[in-house]
């Protein structure tokens, strides 16, 4: 037996509880080659590792959406009915700016193949639906409401685009033929 493979063994033996290896010729009691082992439970550890990594994720997300009410009900008490906001169309700039990049890095990867458009477009989509919740929201009434209006069913409708995009397949086999 080799002091690499010896070494492997021992590490692994420490990493993933196998202290029940024994045997010098690369196997263990039930006779299993320990490279088959280490790489099953390799696999199976980091499937399980992953599992509980998204439940907890999943679990702070719905913690979150809970303690997301209480602080809402105490905005709605607290914040001021009018502002004055400083550097106004730069803000308004930038989230145009963002959803710009967004349709353009979706369309690049899209048309590449890469399934991270899925990404992109999930993100574009987000940031459409923002801008058009902004536009209204911060409209006063008249005509300017009707132009923000009219601008959220456009972006409305790349929210859907992007949806559908980010839901669609996630790795194409090729790139999006051309003409």
């Amino acid at each position: 037996m080799s002091a690499e493979f010896s070494l492997q063994s021992f590490l692994c033996g420490l990493v993933w509880g196998r202290a029940d290896w024994t045997g010098t010729d690369g196997t263990t009691e039930d006779g299993t080659s320990r490279g088959a082992i280490t790489l099953q439970e390799t696999t199976t550890t980091k499937a399980r590792l992953m599992k509980r990594t998204k439940r907890w994720a999943l679990i702070l997300l719905g913690s979150s959406a809970v303690l997301l009410v209480p602080w809402m009900v105490v905005l709605a008490v607290t914040l001021p009915a009018s502002t004055e906001v400083h550097n106004w169309s730069l803000a308004w700039i930038g989230l145009d700016v963002l959803m710009a990049a967004g349709c353009a890095a979706t369309a690049v990867l899209g048309l590449l193949g890469d399934a991270r458009a899925r990404l992109t477009a999930s993100a574009t989509a987000s940031v459409a639906v923002l801008d058009a919740w902004f536009d209204i929201t911060t409209s006063p009434v008249g005509r300017a409401l009707v132009e923000a209006l009219a601008s959220a069913v456009a972006e409305a409708g790349l929210a859907v685009a992007c949806v559908f995009l980010a839901l669609s397949k996630g790795r194409q086999s090729e790139p999006v033929p051309r003409g």
